[in-house]
């Protein structure tokens, strides 16, 4: 068996992970319908009952363009406020040892987490996303990709004046959903660009579930070996394509240990309407189906890392009862599979058991573990010219 252990087989793949969950950012922001305030307070304080440490809390920019934010201030306000501290205290959780981000996608917003820090309930960590697509970036930021890079320095400089942490997204590392193909190289040279203006970690984005897993595996290789402080790298995965798990198990094989996921698979490109009213989001939907689109699934994550045997530090059954709510909350059947099918079991399954077992290999004068006929050879022997070892 232990020639066949994946732990050896890919020396990097670490036995033990962080998960960060940005459902109630980046999961709610593809929704159509308003999700109540105190939902949103209810899921980052019962993820935090259940293990997670790194959440992305809500999106600072022009709530005319994504209305789902809203109510940003107040969810910071919320998470931040003593009577949360304190239900966390009474798990025997640390508050300030969660770390709490904001989409800050513009230098407005970003003046305003500075601003909000200043008040007491700010974030700990804002991010900032730049595409290696040109078109692609502008679609999302309104600006060129050098004036980005100007506006980008400027905010990790105020940033760290006012002690926030900056994540630098890198996204259309595996392709465009406007230009179509992209190359690692511009990946790895922004990631290094990120870097080298002050950026606390890298979030690197598959946002339209354009990367297979064995480009996934390819390109984490070449991030690592490039820039092997694990620390710095966050995996972001969109399952547009059904691909999520697949990516997770290929990043991990290369040695990342950060990953990011929603409860449900919930996500996507900003909605273009909400509570039946168009809204401006970032444009026309990339997609044929909106309904299709969604990030790795935070429920099925857990569960197969824990199958793998890699610390995670959740509690895999919270999240899977998690979801189960999450989807009365949104009001549909989410992705998640686990939510369908649970964890996997780990003690015989009684009330499943067939009693005519016992009685037929009795009658057939069978041992209770006899799984072969009792005139056979103990060991199963193939012939060489039929399993290709030489002879």
């Amino acid at each position: 068996m232990s020639e066949y252990d994946l732990f050896k087989v890919f020396p990097r793949m670490p036995k033990k992970v962080t998960l960060g969950d940005i459902t109630v950012r980046d999961g709610f922001q593809h929704e159509e319908v308003f999700i109540p305030t105190a939902a949103k307070i209810y899921y980052l304080q019962e993820l935090a009952f259940a293990g997670m440490t790194r959440m992305e809390v809500t999106n600072l920019g022009n709530p005319r363009i994504m209305p789902q934010f809203r109510d940003a201030e107040e969810v910071l306000k919320g998470v931040h406020s003593d009577i949360f501290k304190k239900r966390l205290a009474k798990r025997g959780i640390d508050h300030s040892n969660i770390e709490w981000t904001c989409i800050t996608i513009r230098e407005s917003a970003v003046d305003r987490a500075i601003e909000l820090k200043e008040k007491g309930y700010g974030p700990d960590r804002v991010l900032m996303m730049v595409s290696t697509d040109e078109q692609h970036h502008f679609a999302n930021s309104g600006t060129t990709l050098p004036a980005y890079w100007k506006e980008a320095e400027r905010c990790i400089k105020k940033c760290k004046d006012a002690g926030i942490k900056m994540c630098g997204t890198v996204s259309t590392i595996w392709g465009s959903p406007i230009s179509g193909p992209t190359r690692f190289e511009d990946a790895l040279e922004f990631t290094k660009r990120w870097l080298s203006i002050g950026a606390d970690d890298i979030e690197h984005a598959d946002h339209d579930g354009s990367a297979p897993p064995d480009k996934v595996y390819r390109y984490f290789s070449m991030i690592l070996d490039a820039l092997p402080n694990t620390d710095l790298h966050v995996a972001h995965f969109h399952v547009t394509r059904g691909w999520g798990m697949a990516n997770v198990l290929a990043a991990l094989q290369a040695g990342i240990t950060i990953f990011e996921g929603t409860l449900g698979g919930t996500g996507g490109q900003p909605a273009n309407f909400l509570d039946r009213v168009p809204v401006p989001g970032t444009g026309s939907y990339y997609y044929k189906d909106p309904n299709v689109v969604g990030l790795a699934c935070m429920e099925d994550m857990c569960v197969m890392l824990d199958e793998m045997g890699i610390e995670t530090g959740v509690n895999v059954d919270r999240i899977l009862e998690l979801g189960t709510m999450m989807e009365k909350t949104i009001g549909r059947r989410l992705r998640s599979e686990a939510i369908l099918n649970g964890r996997i079991p780990k003690e015989p399954r009684e009330d499943f058991k067939r009693p005519k077992l016992p009685i037929m290999k009795e009658k057939n004068g069978e041992r209770p573990d006899q799984k072969i006929p009792a005139d056979w050879p103990e060991k199963a022997e193939v012939p060489p010219e039929i399993s290709g070892l030489p002879a």
